[in-house]
């Protein structure tokens, strides 16, 4: 499966959106140069509160484009960069990768997928009700995160809209993701 980047957004101040930028540049084992959320900690406030020396297994934040689409279907305009990831992507489905999934993007970078974004209230703060619509329950009960992904750079390398994404599959038993 390969799929493609749309968009590319930072944001060097914390900040619920990201702009969107021509280009980042990821830094292995750091993130995204320039970025808020870039560290070999943690960076995320709720997370820095529980234990400031965990390691920073959300350094870059993917999204699939298809999200926003899904979303509009219900009266929501989200567009690249709004849910603060850093990457949005087209044809892949992030959701249903394994964690150890490495992403190549581009020339050179590499990402290493780690789990999904656990959404937060702030999204309904964004918009009043979109909480609901990337976070549900399905038949079983189960919860279902639908707010993109999160990974580690393994090896950095710029990242531009239009890039090609290649996916590599770890080794078998694959892990289904969970929140990080």
């Amino acid at each position: 499966m390969s799929g493609r980047v749309t968009a590319v957004s930072s944001n060097g101040e914390y900040s619920f959106t990201k702009p969107n930028r021509d280009s980042v540049r990821l830094l292995t084992g750091l993130g995204v140069e320039g970025d808020v959320h870039a560290g070999v900690t943690v960076k995320h406030r709720s997370r820095v509160a529980q234990d400031p020396t965990q390691p920073n297994l959300r350094q870059v934040h993917l999204i699939h484009e298809e999200l926003f689409a899904e979303v509009g279907e219900e009266g929501f305009k989200v567009v690249p960069g709004e849910l603060g990831e850093t990457i949005t992507t087209r044809g892949i489905d992030l959701l249903g990768l394994p964690v150890g999934t490495l992403l190549r993007i581009g020339d050179s970078a590499v990402l290493e997928v780690t789990g999904l974004r656990n959404p937060c209230l702030q999204i309904d703060v964004f918009q009043d009700g979109l909480l609901k619509q990337v976070l549900g329950r399905d038949e079983a009960g189960n919860i279902v995160r639908k707010a993109g992904i999160m990974s580690v750079v393994k090896e950095g390398g710029v990242v531009r809209p239009g890039d090609a994404i290649e996916m590599e599959l770890p080794s078998g038993p694959h892990r289904p993701l969970d929140r990080v």
